[in-house]
């Protein structure tokens, strides 16, 4: 009988510690869970890149009478996801496929820019805003507009200029295609302007104009010469607005060492991409692989040069748990998990951001005496024949019917 007394004692006894380890382990869990919404209601995220005009493009044409924002489910990001994923400022890609470069890419980037302004004007849960003040100061979600692929301002600095005017805050050099001017981490995917290496002397001027009037400069998509050489240039600080790490893997689209150093030096900001293809080589991927690269990075460089840019409706294939823009908390509970500090997440989620919009900011405040360059990138670094050039022809004195263009060349 006192065996069987023992026995159930130590029975007991090896439940109670079950139980207890079990409630520890769900008790940190919602711990971890808490503390991430906590930090995230007073420092909601500003995200780098969401491709949600994209979307709007291909599925309906732009026709925002169409669809209701708030609760959209053929895209993943709609008004009520945002809410719920804490997101505080989001930048719209105003995205052109690189098909379109020396074609109609201009007309096309402004009328993904007009569905942006117009899809912000009409919900009352978006605001447009245009400045790092901007964002500190609405109540509601920020919306800001990110040109993605320098192919969009067909190698006109006025053109550039003009984008800027209209509301566009970062523009990356380049897409998946080189440029006439800076050359692309996408490899041959493209046959645009395959003697392209590294940055030209005109996209030199592209990145101190840039910087002149105040717009960031986005390096994601860029190869990594083309970086290097802007992070040689750049007064002002720079960010990668949707990339990730080479070491963990290892294609161009992603940061090496080197570069995460110079952007430490550079005090810009690489904004880590969601896509699996890019956190994990298009491997199974968990948001614990994802949070990987937060942490490579931290160890590297420093917490401070660290964002997030999810990359939504951009591509298919994300994290296991990471599906939709609803997700952001469950990898700042992640990296709570993994020891990271308040102060820490808060950067990652806003504040390692406006660090980098507030010094741009001051760049253009310090440059502001400078005149507008008036350099034109040399004709023969163009590969099409269509770009009217003013300064071969002579107009006809006025008559009746107005100016007429002379088909007779000046020299």
């Amino acid at each position: 009988m006192e065996r069987i007394r023992l026995k159930l004692s130590q029975n007991a006894l090896w439940t109670h510690l079950v139980l207890c380890i079990f409630t520890q382990i769900i008790s940190g869990s919602t711990d971890f869970s808490q503390r991430a919404r906590n930090l995230m209601e007073t420092n909601p995220l500003i995200d780098g890149h969401n491709d949600l005009p994209l979307q709007l493009r291909r599925l309906y044409k732009n026709r925002l009478s169409e669809i209701d924002l708030r609760t959209i489910n053929t895209t993943r990001t709609n008004l009520h996801k945002l809410k719920i994923g804490h997101v505080g400022a989001q930048f719209w890609s105003a995205y052109v496929l690189c098909s379109a470069q020396d074609k109609d890419a201009v007309r096309l980037a402004l009328e993904q820019i007009d569905v942006i302004k117009r899809m912000c004007k009409d919900y009352e849960e978006l605001e447009l805003v245009t400045s790092s003040q901007g964002i500190e100061s609405t109540k509601k979600i920020a919306c800001l507009i990110g040109l993605e692929g320098g192919h969009i301002i067909d190698s006109s600095l006025g053109a550039l200029r003009m984008f800027y005017d209209l509301g566009a805050r970062y523009m990356s050099l380049t897409h998946t295609c080189n440029t006439p001017w800076a050359e692309t981490s996408g490899g041959g995917q493209h046959k645009f302007y395959q003697g392209r290496k590294s940055l030209t002397d005109f996209g030199a001027e592209v990145v101190r104009e840039m910087n002149r009037i105040g717009m960031i400069i986005d390096l994601s998509h860029t190869s990594s010469n083309t970086s290097r050489a802007v992070l040689a240039i750049s007064k002002a600080p720079v960010i990668f607005s949707h990339s990730a790490v080479f070491a963990l893997c290892g294609i161009e689209r992603n940061v090496p060492d080197d570069i995460l150093l110079g952007i430490k030096k550079n005090k810009g900001i690489v904004m880590v991409n969601f896509h699996k293809d890019f956190i994990a080589c298009r491997k199974p991927a968990n948001i614990s692989t994802l949070a990987d690269h937060f942490d490579y990075i931290k160890n590297l460089t420093g917490p401070e040069y660290i964002g997030i840019g999810g990359d939504y409706d951009g591509v298919n294939g994300f994290p296991e748990g990471l599906e939709d823009v609803s997700k952001y908390p469950l990898l700042i509970q992640e990296l709570l998990r993994r020891g990271w500090q308040d102060q820490e997440i808060k950067g990652i989620l806003r504040e390692n951001f406006l660090r980098v919009f507030r010094q741009v900011e001051k760049v253009r405040e310090d440059l502001q005496n400078l005149k507008a360059s008036e350099v034109e990138i040399p004709e023969d670094e163009l590969d099409y024949s269509c770009r009217l050039d003013l300064r071969k022809y002579e107009r006809q004195s006025r008559n009746a019917s107005g100016y007429h263009e002379s088909n007779r060349k000046i020299g």
